[in-house]
């Protein structure tokens, strides 16, 4: 178009189709989903390096114009705080005892759960597994982008579920899902996975920031004005976050994670997100010839010892979410020979640990800073808790002496830089734990230690400084 034309094109209310051109093609960071006219290196709203990818711009009215054609759009309809309804938030148990702590309780009605994971884990198992058993009294309904039914009916069969008729797809479209979705009238319902998932709406190609980000949207959108509840399987990056854009995890309800160590067998479900429930609660599986079942008692799992006391173990009772949960921490102290003796830690906060060690040479006197020290929790557990200080001196200390914990001892504390012993959440259900499992003894901050006769079966010695908890010993 000559110049002269576009100006007077423009002038009269026109579009100029070169600048149209140009708008086209937008960039959308894959951290945070913030959306740049050009790329950058950085992320002017996350910071993160080299995440700006690009994606085709769509006009601002085809989503809207798309969803409205899918027959679920909202009211908008302004409604003051005091006249809306409180219902009761019901929740449906899953038959999977694990998955229900998780969870807060059961599934809510209208919930969208995300489930992240490594390949292989697990996810697709437990979620089937979930399926065929609500699916009498909760019509369900099972969504597949990345295996053929028949693969889906095969892994039903090892689980022991072939004969049940849960109605399975096989499709990536969002619009046509929501379709069958609408007719079916499911209360449960898994997409595996949403990196799988595209519109129409969208040009770009699946598993892109905009087609990951619109199509949970969407199905999100469906959850909320239906009541369904919807299960989303996310695939992890090797650094372990669900891929696609971070604001993905904005958009639902509960956020779970599946952890598991090479070639265990035990799988760790935890919640790091959720708003019907406590976070960082903890579900544990044992992986099955027959799909995973959930574990009773963890602890005896993480328990076992030698049925001798040696050096450098001590027991610690830590908390995930609301569950007391008992692991062993072990220690090896031993001389170095480098200029900067190594402090590694396993399963802890290797930075913590080194102030720890700090902290023991200040106000006790025990030095160990020409000294090798591995820290290590036992069986894959990562505390993030600082009840666990207590227990990483005791254990480091033991080793360095070579003079083991006794063998019926439970120790949990956090210590802090003066020396003294502050006191965790919990202290008596930590307590009651441990008495259950058999420990005759537990040192505990004063302040944790419980009224006269509330535990029974355990001595419990309350102590204030770490110097106390030393002489305890």
């Amino acid at each position: 178009m000559p110049a002269g034309l576009a100006k007077a094109s423009l002038r009269a209310g026109g579009h100029n189709p070169i600048r149209m051109a140009k708008s086209q093609t937008r960039f959308f960071c894959q951290s945070c989903g913030a959306e740049s006219p050009k790329w950058a290196g950085q992320c002017a709203a996350c910071g993160e390096w080299n995440t700006l990818v690009e994606a085709p711009g769509e006009p601002p009215s085809s989503g809207r114009r798309s969803s409205r054609a899918g027959g679920y759009a909202g009211t908008t309809a302004l409604k003051p705080l005091n006249e809306v309804e409180q219902d009761a938030m019901a929740r449906t148990p899953t038959g999977l005892t694990e998955l229900d702590r998780v969870l807060g309780g059961g599934l809510v009605a209208g919930s969208v759960n995300l489930l992240g994971g490594d390949p292989g884990i697990g996810k697709s198992t437990l979620l089937l597994q979930l399926l065929c058993a609500i699916h009498a009294t909760q019509p369900s309904m099972y969504v597949t982008g990345e295996e053929s039914l028949s693969q889906v009916s095969m892994r039903a069969g090892r689980l022991g579920a072939g004969d049940t008729t849960l109605p399975l797809l096989a499709d990536t479209q969002v619009e046509a899902i929501l379709d069958q979705a609408q007719r079916l009238k499911p209360r449960v319902m898994v997409i595996d996975s949403i990196q799988t998932m595209w519109t129409d709406a969208l040009d770009s190609a699946p598993g892109s920031v905009s087609q990951v980000r619109e199509s949970a949207a969407r199905l999100v959108r469906f959850a909320k004005q239906t009541g369904t509840t919807v299960f989303l399987v996310g695939h992890v990056t090797k650094e372990g976050a669900i891929g696609g854009p971070r604001v993905l995890e904005h958009m639902v309800d509960t956020v779970l994670y599946f952890e598991s160590d090479q070639g265990s067998r035990y799988r760790l479900i935890r919640a790091v997100k959720n708003r019907f429930g406590a976070v960082n609660e903890l579900g544990i599986f044992a992986m099955t010839e027959t799909g995973l079942k959930p574990v009773s008692n963890p602890s005896a799992i993480f328990l076992t010892r030698d049925t001798q006391p040696v050096p450098g173990s001590a027991v610690l009772v830590t908390r995930e979410g609301t569950r007391p949960l008992l692991v062993e921490c072990q220690a090896l102290v031993d001389n170095s020979h480098l200029s900067n003796p190594r402090r590694v830690a396993v399963g802890l906060d290797g930075q913590r640990v080194a102030m720890l060690l700090a902290v023991l040479h200040r106000h006790c006197g025990i030095a160990m800073a020409d000294q090798d020290v591995f820290v290590n929790i036992v069986g894959g557990v990562r505390v993030t808790e600082t009840a666990a200080d207590l227990a990483v001196l005791l254990a480091a200390l033991s080793s360095f002496r070579d003079r083991p914990v006794p063998h019926d001892w439970v120790v949990f504390g956090e210590v802090g830089l003066s020396g003294e012993i502050r006191p965790v959440p919990g202290g008596e259900d930590r307590i009651r734990e441990a008495a259950k499992h058999g420990f005759k003894r537990a040192i505990v901050p004063a302040a944790n230690r419980p009224r006269a006769g509330a535990v029974d079966g355990i001595e419990v010695v309350g102590v204030r400084r770490l110097s106390e908890a030393l002489d305890a010993l």
